[in-house]
C-alpha cells in the first residue's frame, strides 16, 4: 500500500508539463480593499462580533484541547462557561432588568464566533443559554422569567433542553412524555410512561444539569392541550444526585463535541408545580381550566416552537463560520505548498497553481461569501421579530421558512466543505493539529441539531408550495384567470421540453463564445437559478394536488411520490436566496476593484450552481448543450482570474492565526519551501550536484548520435 501523506494533488501530464506560471498579478483595477471588505463583513452588528473575535483570540483558555478525554473535556467546558459569565457576551439576549441587553441580533452574532475556540463550548454554552434559558425567556411569564431567568443566566443552575425524545426526534407533537394536572395538589404529575419517551441526545443532563425545561403533553380535565413546557429541577445541587422520581443514563462518548455531556432523562410520578408551567401561550387555573391567547392549537404549538428559532439561525451562522475556517487554512497552505516541478531545475508548482486544486477551494470560497452575506439577512430578520419591531405571524413565518431552508443547506455544505479541505492537505490534514478532523466529528451533528436537515427542508418547502397554491388561486378567480393558467402550462410545456425550444435557443446563442458572456449577465443568472426553483415548486404543487380531494391513504400516497422534488424545492430556494442576498451586498460595495472581485466571487457562484443542476436545466430545455458547456469553461476561466485575488478575499473574514490555529497555515511551509528551493539553487551553482540517471542517458544518446 502506498502512503500519501505528501500526496495532494496529482497534476495531468499536461500540467505537469506545462511552463512555471509568473507570479499571479491583479487585473487592472481589480484590487480588493481588504480592511474595508473586512468591515462590510462585520455586518450590522460589527462591534459585538469583533468583540467576540477578540475574546477568542485573546484567550487561549478557551482553545480546544485536542486528545483528552470526555471526562476532561466536560469538565474544561463547563469552566470556560464560567469564566465567560462575567464577560456578559452570553447574557445579551436576556432582559435588561436582570443584567442582560436585550439584544436578540448581536447575542447570536457573539455565539456564532465561539465555534473558533471550541465547538463543544459554543454548543454547551447553546444549550445553557440558547435553549434552557431561552425557553424560560420566550415561553415563560415575566413572573417565571424574574424568578427562574437568574439562575440560568449565571450558570448557577445549569440546564437541560428536554425536547427531543428516543422514540420521536424531529415530531415533536407526537413526544410521549405526559405532564397531568392534579387540581387537589395544584401540581402536574411527570410521566415517561414507557421507553421510547425518555428525553434523549440532551446537553447538561449526563453530569451537570440541575434543571430541566422539560417539554411533554399537558393534560388536564381530561383533555390534551398539546405539548407544553415545563420547568423542573433534576438533581439536589448540593450532591448532584437525582431527585425522586428522575433518572437518567450517561450518552457516553460520541462521534464529536465530546465536551458536552449528553445524557438520556426519564420521569416516574415527578410532581411539578402549577406556576412551573411555562404559561405565555397556555395558562391551567388552581381547578384545571386552560386557557390561551392561541385558540388553534396548531398554531399555538408552532408558535411555542417557533420562539426557539434562534437555534436554527445560530447554527447556519456557526456552520458557515467552521467552513471559513477550514476553507482559510487550506487555502493559505495551498498558496505555500509546491509539488511537482515543470522542468528540471524549474521551481516546483504551487498547488494553487493547478486547476484541480483552484476547481476544489475556490467555488466553496465563493460560496461561502454567499451564504455569509444571506445569513446576515437572516440574522436582521431575526432580531427584527424577536426586538419586537416586527412580530408578526407572517414575519415569524417567514424566520422560520427561511431559517429552516438555510440551516439545513448550510451544514451540509460545512461539513462537505471541511472534508474536501482536510483531502486538499493531504496528510498534513489528517494530523489533529491542523484541525479539519476535529471540526469535521464536531460539526457533524449540526445537519440534525434543531431538526434532522431532510425534515427541515420539508417544513420550508410546504410553505413554498402553499404560498404557490394560494397564487395559483388568486389568479383563477380573475376573469380569465383559470385560463391564463392552462395557457401559460401549455406555452411552457413548448418553450421548455420540445427539442423546437433547444433548437431555437442553440441558433440564438449564436456559439459558444456569445453564450459565456450571456452567463455573466446577472439576469441570466438570476433566470436560471430562480427558474429551477420555480419549475420545481409547481411540478410539485401540481403533483400534490389529487391529494386534496383524496383519502388520507391516498393522500399519503400522493405526498410520497412527491416528498423528493418537494425537499428538492426547498434546496433550489435557498441557493436563489443566497444569490439575490450577494446581489444585493455587491450594490453596496463603493469601492470599484472590490465590487469587481466581489461580483466575480458571486459570478461563480452563481454558475456553479447551474453547473451543480445541469441535468435539470438540459432535461428541461433551459440550456442548450452548447451553453451548457459554456459555463463549465466560462467556471474554469473564472477561477484563474479569481487565482491573485483569493488570499485577500479569504484575509477579510477576519481570522488571525490565533483562530485559525493550524500550523499548516501561519506561513512555515513557506519557510520550508524557501529553505529547500535555496538549497538547490545553490547546489546547482556549485557545480558538484549530481546528474540524474535520466540526463546521463539523454547526453549518451546524443554524444552517439
Amino acid at each position: 500500500m502506498t502512503t500519501t501523506s505528501e500526496s495532494v494533488t496529482t497534476p495531468t501530464a499536461t500540467e505537469a508539463a506545462a511552463p512555471a506560471p509568473a507570479a499571479p498579478r491583479p487585473a487592472s483595477g481589480a484590487r480588493v480593499d481588504v480592511p474595508a471588505l473586512e468591515q462590510m463583513l462585520l455586518g450590522r452588528w460589527a462591534e459585538e462580533r469583533a468583540e467576540a473575535r477578540h475574546m477568542v483570540a485573546t484567550h487561549p483558555e478557551l482553545w480546544k484541547r485536542e486528545g483528552i478525554t470526555k471526562e476532561e473535556h466536560r469538565e474544561i467546558a463547563l469552566a470556560q462557561m464560567k469564566q465567560m459569565v462575567p464577560y456578559g457576551h452570553v447574557l445579551r439576549a436576556f432582559p435588561e432588568r436582570l443584567g442582560g441587553r436585550a439584544q436578540a441580533g448581536a447575542n447570536l452574532v457573539g455565539f456564532e464566533e465561539l465555534v473558533a475556540a471550541d465547538p463543544s463550548l459554543q454548543i454547551k454554552a447553546g444549550v445553557q443559554w440558547g435553549l434552557f434559558g431561552s425557553a424560560i425567556l420566550h415561553l415563560g411569564t415575566e413572573e417565571q422569567q424574574d424568578r427562574l431567568l437568574p439562575g440560568a443566566m449565571d450558570l448557577s443552575v445549569p440546564g437541560a433542553f428536554a425536547m427531543t425524545e428516543t422514540g420521536h426526534g424531529s415530531d415533536v407533537a407526537s413526544i410521549g412524555t405526559t405532564a397531568t394536572y392534579d387540581p387537589e395538589t395544584e401540581e402536574f404529575v411527570l410521566n415517561t410512561p414507557f421507553r421510547g419517551a425518555w428525553k434523549q441526545y440532551l446537553g447538561n443532563a449526563a453530569k451537570h444539569g440541575v434543571a430541566a425545561t422539560v417539554f411533554a403533553q399537558l393534560i388536564t380535565n381530561g383533555v390534551d392541550h398539546g405539548v407544553h413546557c415545563f420547568y423542573v429541577p433534576i438533581r439536589d445541587p448540593r450532591t448532584m444526585e437525582f431527585l425522586p422520581g428522575v433518572g437518567g443514563e450517561d450518552d457516553g462518548q460520541k462521534g464529536g463535541l465530546n465536551g458536552i455531556d449528553n445524557g438520556k432523562l426519564h420521569f416516574t410520578n415527578v410532581r411539578v408545580p402549577r406556576q412551573d408551567l411555562l404559561a405565555r401561550y397556555g395558562q391551567v387555573a388552581p381547578d384545571g381550566t386552560y386557557t390561551s391567547t392561541i385558540d388553534s392549537p396548531g398554531r399555538r404549538f408552532f408558535t411555542m416552537l417557533g420562539a426557539l428559532v434562534q437555534g436554527r439561525v445560530s447554527l447556519d451562522g456557526a456552520a458557515i463560520s467552521a467552513a471559513k475556517i477550514g476553507l482559510a487554512i487550506a487555502t493559505k497552505y495551498a498558496d505555500q505548498r509546491r509539488q511537482f516541478s515543470p522542468s528540471a531545475g524549474a521551481d516546483e508548482l504551487t498547488l494553487l497553481d493547478y486547476a484541480t486544486h483552484r476547481r476544489r477551494l475556490f467555488p466553496r470560497i465563493a460560496e461561502a461569501y454567499a451564504m455569509h452575506f444571506a445569513h446576515d439577512e437572516l440574522l436582521d430578520m431575526f432580531d427584527a421579530v424577536f426586538s419586537g419591531r416586527e412580530d408578526t405571524p407572517a414575519m415569524r413565518e417567514d424566520l422560520e421558512t427561511t431559517a429552516a431552508a438555510l440551516k439545513a443547506t448550510s451544514t451540509w455544505y460545512s461539513l462537505d466543505t471541511l472534508q474536501e479541505c482536510r483531502e486538499a492537505c493531504g496528510g498534513a490534514g489528517f494530523l489533529s493539529e491542523n484541525r479539519f478532523t476535529s471540526l469535521r466529528a464536531d460539526l457533524d451533528i449540526y445537519t440534525t441539531f434543531e431538526g434532522d436537515n431532510h425534515v427541515l427542508l420539508q417544513l420550508a418547502a410546504k410553505r413554498l408550495v402553499g404560498d404557490y397554491g394560494k397564487r395559483m388561486a388568486e389568479v383563477a378567480k380573475s376573469p380569465g384567470g383559470m385560463a391564463s393558467i392552462v395557457a401559460g402550462q401549455a406555452k411552457d410545456a413548448v418553450l421548455h421540453k420540445l427539442p423546437l425550444k433547444r433548437l431555437g435557443q442553440t441558433v440564438a446563442d449564436g456559439g459558444r463564445a456569445r453564450s459565456a458572456g450571456r452567463l455573466l449577465d446577472a439576469e441570466v443568472q438570476r433566470e436560471l437559478i430562480a427558474g429551477r426553483f420555480e419549475g420545481m415548486v409547481a411540478s410539485t404543487a401540481m403533483g400534490m394536488r389529487p391529494a386534496l380531494k383524496a383519502d388520507s391513504i391516498r393522500a399519503q400516497e400522493i405526498f410520497d411520490d412527491n416528498q423528493v422534488n418537494l425537499i428538492g424545492s426547498a434546496a433550489a430556494w435557498a441557493e436563489l436566496v443566497r444569490w439575490d442576498a450577494f446581489t444585493k451586498a455587491i450594490g453596496k460595495v463603493s469601492d470599484a476593484g472590490t465590487r469587481k472581485v466581489l461580483t466575480l466571487l458571486r459570478d461563480i457562484y452563481g454558475l456553479t450552481t447551474i453547473e451543480r443542476h445541469l441535468d435539470w436545466h438540459l432535461t428541461n430545455g433551459r440550456l442548450s448543450t452548447g451553453r451548457a458547456k459554456a459555463v463549465t469553461s466560462t467556471i474554469d476561466r473564472m477561477l484563474k482570474e479569481l487565482r491573485p485575488h483569493v488570499l485577500d478575499v479569504i484575509d477579510a473574514w477576519g481570522f488571525t492565526q490565533e483562530h485559525l490555529r493550524a500550523p499548516i497555515a501561519d506561513g512555515s511551509e513557506k519557510v520550508r519551501q524557501d529553505e529547500a528551493a535555496a538549497y538547490y539553487r545553490t547546489l546547482r551553482a556549485s557545480g558538484t550536484a549530481p546528474v540524474s540517471e535520466k540526463e546521463l542517458r539523454k547526453r549518451d544518446a546524443a554524444t552517439q548520435r
